[in-house]
């Protein structure tokens, strides 16, 4: 089994700033990327960012781009995302996520509990 440990969310004023983290830990034998998702209330779950394993890509939506960044430390197997110039359009339970080789030799992605980011004045 893999467990994916979120933290960082809370509650910011708009253009204010956040940093989110995400570590996994279990039956890894390896990564090949982790990244972050994203559903508002009454939405579907979208991607945020992505983070690669191996040569440190990141994707990134359009409605982020400029203002968030991903990054990641795969020794810790441990994702990042530094979110700037947040809009209230960004408050979203926020999903880590995880594409995972197995230490029984099988690719699995695994999903965090989720983390509330509020952004209001």
């Amino acid at each position: 089994q893999v467990q994916l440990v979120e933290s960082g969310g809370g509650l910011v004023q708009p253009g204010g700033s956040l940093r989110l983290s995400c570590a996994a830990s279990g039956s890894i034998l390896s990564i090949n990327s982790m990244g972050w998702n994203r559903q508002a209330p009454g939405k579907e779950r979208e991607l945020v960012a992505i983070y690669t394993s191996g040569g440190g890509a990141s994707v990134y939506a359009d409605s982020v781009k400029g203002r968030f960044t991903i990054s990641g430390d795969m020794a810790k197997n441990t994702v990042y995302l530094q979110m700037n110039s947040l809009k209230p359009e960004d408050t979203a339970v926020y999903y880590c996520q995880a594409d995972v080789e197995t230490t029984r030799r099988t690719r699995i992605d695994y999903w965090g509990q989720g983390t509330q980011v509020t952004v209001s004045s």
